[in-house]
C-alpha cells in the first residue's frame, strides 16, 4: 500500500534530506568514510561474494578463527547487495543516507501514534540536526545506521503491540531483534529481557501465554543456533569473538583514566601477548573471558563506578572525536596511541592555563559545545517523559530499559556511535516530555 504524505511530511522529509545531502558532500570532500572496523566488514562482504566464506579477515593471510565470528553477517550482506554490481563504497553511503532518512521519518511516525504533534516539527528538526552522529554514521562504512533501523522497528512494534493488542506486533518485535543482533552483537544478550517483556505485556493484556511465549523465545533459539554454527566452525560455542576481546579492552580505558595512556598501553600489550601465546582458539577465548572476570573481581567497586559514570555520560556525549575523525582533524593513531589530549585530560594535566592552547588546537569546539547544550536540553525532556502519567507505564518502563541497556553495554568504550541505535528514540521521548510541559503551559494560559 502506498504511503500518503501530507504537506508537513514533505517539508519535514525535504529538510532532513537536505541535511543528509550536505553531509554526503562533506564526506566527498573529507573522504574519511572508514572507521577502524570498516575493513573487516568489507573483507567479509568480499569473501562471501568470492568464496561464500563468512570471514572478516584477509583471505590471502593464514586463517584466524577470531575473524570467523568477529563480525555479524547482516551488514556484510548489506554491503554485498552493492558489491554484487559494483565494489563502490560511495553507492553504499547513498543507500545508508536513504535508510537514515527513512529511520527518521519512521521514528516521527511512531511518536505521532502516541501523541506527538507535527506543529512542533521545528523543534524536532533542531534536535535531529544537533545530533551530527546521525549524519556522520550515515556517511561511514559502519553497521550502526542499519542497527538503528532494526532497533526502531523493535521499538515501533512494541508501541503498536501495547496500543492495538495484536499478536503480529510481538512477531515483528522478535524478528526485528533477531535481525538487529545479526547486525551487531550488542543486542544478543537482550533476548532474555525480550522474553520477559513479551510475557509482561501478554499478562497485562490478558492474553493466553502459549503464543506470546513461543514467539518470544524465537530470538533466544536464534542465538543458540548461531552459537552452535560457530561451534561447528571454531570448536567453541559462542556468539562473537568480540566478547572475549572486550572482556579485556574495557579495562584498558579504566587503566588509561587512572594511570595514563602509557601504563594502559603496557597493560593491554601484556594481556594481548599472554592471549596470543595460547595456540587453541577455544582456550584463548576462555582465558580472555576468565581474565576479564578476574579483573572485575579485583577492582569491582572502582571499576563499576567508572563503568556506570561513562554509561551515564552517553546521554549527553557530544561526540567530538567522531566529528574530528570525520573531518580529518583526528586520526585513529592519535586517538588510541598518543598522550590523551581531550578536554578533561588537558584540564587534569595542565589546568586552566592549558585551555587557551586546547581551544586554539580544536576549532570544532564551538560546534561541540552547541551539540552538548542540545544534549543537555534533550536529557531534561527525556526525564520529563518518564514522569508523564498520561503515557502508558509499559512504554515508559520499556523505553527506560532499552536506553539504559545500550548505555551500560557501551560503558567505558562509549562514544556517540554506540548510542546511535537509540538516539532517535531518545530525541522522540524528549519531544514527548517537552510536549507535556508545553501543553500544561498552554492549558494554564487558556484558563487564565
Amino acid at each position: 500500500m502506498a504511503i500518503k504524505l501530507n504537506r508537513q511530511d514533505k517539508i519535514f522529509i525535504s529538510i532532513i534530506a537536505l541535511v543528509h545531502i550536505v553531509f554526503f558532500l562533506l564526506a566527498c570532500s573529507y573522504k574519511r568514510i572508514f572507521m577502524g572496523d570498516s575493513p573487516e566488514y568489507i573483507y567479509e562482504a568480499l569473501n562471501i561474494k568470492q568464496y561464500f566464506f563468512f570471514y572478516s579477515g584477509n583471505p590471502a593471510m593464514p586463517i584466524v578463527p577470531e575473524y570467523m565470528t568477529q563480525r555479524q553477517p547482516l551488514y556484510p550482506l548489506f554491503l554485498l547487495c552493492v558489491y554484487l554490481f559494483t565494489v563502490n563504497n560511495w553507492v553504499v553511503l547513498i543507500l545508508q543516507n536513504v535508510l537514515s532518512i527513512v529511520n527518521i521519518y519512521y521514528c516521527r511516525k511512531v511518536f505521532i501514534s502516541i501523541g506527538y504533534q507535527v506543529k512542533y516539527d521545528w523543534l524536532l528538526l533542531l534536535f535531529i540536526i544537533a545530533c551530527p552522529s546521525q549524519f556522520i554514521n550515515a556517511n561511514t562504512i559502519a553497521p550502526d545506521i542499519l542497527l538503528q533501523t532494526f532497533t526502531l522497528l523493535y521499538f515501533g512494534n512494541f508501541i503498536y503491540l501495547v496500543q492495538r493488542k495484536e499478536f503480529k506486533y510481538a512477531v515483528g518485535m522478535s524478528l526485528a531483534l533477531v535481525a538487529g543482533m545479526f547486525v551487531k552483537p550488542v543486542l544478543y544478550p537482550f533476548v532474555v529481557v525480550h522474553l520477559f517483556i513479551i510475557i509482561i505485556v501478554a499478562i497485562q493484556q490478558k492474553m493466553k501465554l502459549q503464543r506470546p511465549v513461543l514467539i518470544a523465545i524465537v530470538p533466544l533459539c536464534a542465538v543458540f543456533m548461531y552459537c552452535y554454527g560457530n561451534y561447528l566452525r571454531t570448536d567453541k560455542f559462542h556468539f562473537t569473538s568480540n566478547q572475549s576481546f572486550n572482556a579485556i579492552f574495557y579495562y584498558y580505558t579504566w587503566f588509561s583514566s587512572k594511570e595514563g595512556t602509557d601504563s594502559a598501553g603496557k597493560f593491554l600489550l601484556k594481556e594481548r601477548q599472554a592471549i596470543s601465546e595460547i595456540p587453541d582458539f577455544k582456550d584463548r577465548y576462555d582465558y580472555s573471558n576468565a581474565r576479564g572476570i578476574e579483573l572485575l573481581k579485583q577492582n569491582f567497586v572502582p571499576y563499576m563506578a567508572f563503568h556506570l559514570k561513562n554509561s551515564a555520560r552517553m546521554f549527553i556525549e557530544p561526540g567530538k572525536a567522531e566529528m574530528d575523525l570525520f573531518t580529518g582533524k583526528l586520526t585513529y593513531g592519535r586517538l588510541y596511541h598518543k598522550e590523551q589530549t581531550g578536554f578533561f585530560a588537558t584540564l587534569k594535566s595542565k589546568g586552566w592555563d592549558g585551555m587557551g592552547a586546547y581551544i586554539h588546537n580544536n576549532p570544532s569546539l564551538p560546534f561541540v559545545m552547541l551539540v552538548l547544550l542540545f544534549n543537555c536540553i534533550r536529557l531534561i525532556g527525556l526525564v520529563a517523559f518518564f514522569f508523564r502519567r498520561n503515557i502508558h507505564w509499559l512504554l515508559r518502563v520499556f523505553t527506560f530499559i532499552l536506553l539504559v541497556y545500550f548505555a551500560v553495554a557501551a560503558g567505558p568504550i562509549a562514544n556517540t556511535r554506540y548510542f546511535l541505535p537509540v538516539s532517535l528514540i531518545a530525541i522522540g521521548c524528549a519531544m514527548m516530555g517537552f510536549l507535556g510541559l508545553l501543553n500544561k503551559r498552554e492549558n494554564k494560559m487558556a484558563i487564565s
